[in-house]
């Protein structure tokens, strides 16, 4: 295996802070990154630094909380799944569904 496959699939895992939980540290990352990149987009777009620091802090913000909701309807979701195939079973659970995106 090269150190280019080494080092980009056998990361180690991320430096963890004492006290904060995984998934508020994730949805920090995720927010942090999100407005980065979201800046330099506009910037590159209108060569406004105003604008792109407008939309930058903005935009992200919402994504964020909207992400928030989203993992936790899906969490939401899986538990009511798995407590309807304990309840009556795992056909029970199998209802059909249509997907329009990933996953």
């Amino acid at each position: 295996m090269t150190a280019l496959a080494r080092a980009l699939f056998h990361t180690p895992a991320p430096a963890r802070l004492p006290g904060v939980p995984r998934g508020l540290l994730k949805t920090l990352t995720y927010g942090l990154t999100h407005m980065v990149v979201a800046m330099a987009v506009v910037f590159a777009l209108t060569r406004d630094w105003r604008a792109a620091l407008a939309v930058g802090l903005i935009e992200p913000v919402v994504q964020t909380v909207a992400y928030v909701l989203h993992e936790r309807a899906w969490g939401r979701a899986g538990r009511q799944n798995a407590a309807a195939q304990r309840k009556d079973g795992p056909a029970a659970a199998a209802v059909p569904v249509s997907h329009h995106g990933p996953g």
